[in-house]
């Protein structure tokens, strides 16, 4: 295994370009599954999130050609069984259970793995394709489902914790090929789910409202293969801002969605930061004391979940105290640990975490538990005083393209070592 090994305490100035969305490329490839045509997927992230859910889709009997940042899917989907070894690391790839389900009547999906970040369960996804008529149950660890012929319905989709970005994803490709028209009521409205509804659009499916609480879909017989761009990832743009204003420093975020960060923005204007809109880039400027403030985790548009750990760690060094509390993944707190490890001052409280902001952290050695988590403890390093190293960090190379490569492009001192 690898680490990174990071020099703190050197402000980040330039440009960075932002990678594709890993969150919209999963469940597009996965769509991939509803058409025998041949899809060109371009701008996919190389990850290895991005590179599993490609191991998937061959192992279902799909041809995949991968040159640079674009993925080419053709063939047909010869199994309706998704293989426990690939589903279990990563919970993106449970998103092949609808489009399994509407292309060949069934599906035998291991129950999902991924981030270690509390409780996911997958009611809402069971919830949706009953709706739709199929049969579902449960078998030594895996989802059974079947269906003779999906038909269209109206469905509620809200959870405890809001709207399910995957479950919604998996009821919008199951619906495509069912007959009729389908409501999802309280959908979730991330861009993901939006580029997922205009993936679909383009292979033939009749669909509006993505993006929004109420998504309409009329399915069709058949569905097209097509070229299709993926956007800009949001997570990434937002932890580069927050990496920027943690050290100091005056970075231009290239091919990032504005619109996409404003719940962020918004909250790092509060603080006291510059930060500008210029096209499809933006600028982030941070030279003074900050001061702290309080955020509580939403579906999107509100703040989102996958940028708690990352602000976590900006409030860890700003002075005062703020309250953070995750309503999405109440037990998100993993990172807390080894910020503290650093020097900071955080205790948790239930479904919340209290950061008093210390004057400096310092480096030591930490252990990544998870994606998000881990962005948090280079952000930490990045500011510390000594030298870090981040233990466990192919948690950053499932959801951060190149990351090392693009800190040393803004001035940072960071490097990918043996264990």
């Amino acid at each position: 295994m690898e680490k990174f090994v990071i020099e703190g305490g050197r402000p980040l100035k330039g440009e960075i370009k932002v990678s594709g969305s890993k969150n919209a490329t999963l469940p597009i490839l996965a769509a991939t599954l509803l058409t025998d045509s041949v899809c060109e997927i371009r701008n996919v992230p190389k990850l290895r999130d991005t590179w599993t859910m490609c191991k998937l889709l061959r192992a279902l009997g799909k041809t995949v050609d991968i040159s640079g940042n674009q993925v080419t899917v053709s063939g047909s989907a010869n199994t309706h069984v998704a293989d426990y070894k690939l589903v279990s690391t990563m919970r993106g790839s449970f998103c092949v259970l609808g489009p399994l389900l509407a292309k060949l009547g069934k599906a035998k999906v291991s129950m999902p793995g991924g981030c270690v970040i509390g409780v996911r369960p997958i009611d809402l996804h069971l919830k949706g394709i009953l709706a739709l008529g199929a049969k579902a149950n449960f078998e030594a660890g895996n989802v059974m489902a079947t269906a003779s012929r999906l038909r269209g319905a109206q469905m509620y989709l809200g959870g405890t914790f809001g709207s399910s970005v995957l479950a919604t994803a998996n009821v919008m490709m199951a619906a495509s090929l069912a007959d009729g028209q389908t409501i999802i009521e309280s959908a979730a409205c991330e861009p993901e789910i939006e580029e997922l509804g205009n993936f679909l659009s383009d292979m033939g499916v009749k669909i509006e409202g993505q993006g929004t609480p109420r998504i309409v879909i009329n399915g069709v017989k058949k569905l097209n293969g097509t070229s299709y761009k993926i956007g800009s990832d949001r997570i990434e743009a937002g932890t580069f801002l927050l990496m920027a204003v943690a050290a100091k420093g005056d970075i231009v975020v290239k091919d990032a969605c504005y619109n996409h960060l404003l719940a962020l923005i918004d909250k790092l204007h509060y603080v006291g930061v510059e930060v500008r809109k210029d096209g499809s880039d933006i600028r982030v400027r941070c030279k003074r004391t900050l001061r702290p403030a309080n955020v509580v985790t939403h579906p999107h548009p509100g703040f989102p979940t996958d940028l708690q750990a990352q602000y976590m760690a900006l409030m860890a060094i700003t002075p005062g105290v703020s309250i953070i509390t995750d309503r999405v993944f109440p037990d998100r707190f993993m990172h807390i640990a080894e910020l503290n490890r650093m020097g900071a001052q955080i205790r948790r409280d239930i479904g919340s975490a209290i950061v008093e902001g210390v004057k400096h952290l310092y480096g030591a050695p930490v252990m990544a538990s998870d994606l998000r988590a881990s962005a948090a403890l280079v952000i930490a390093g990045l500011v510390a005083r000594g030298k870090t190293e981040i233990y466990r960090i192919y948690h950053l190379d499932r959801g951060y393209e190149n990351l090392d490569q693009k800190l040393v492009q803004l001035g940072a001192k960071v490097s990918r070592e043996k264990e």
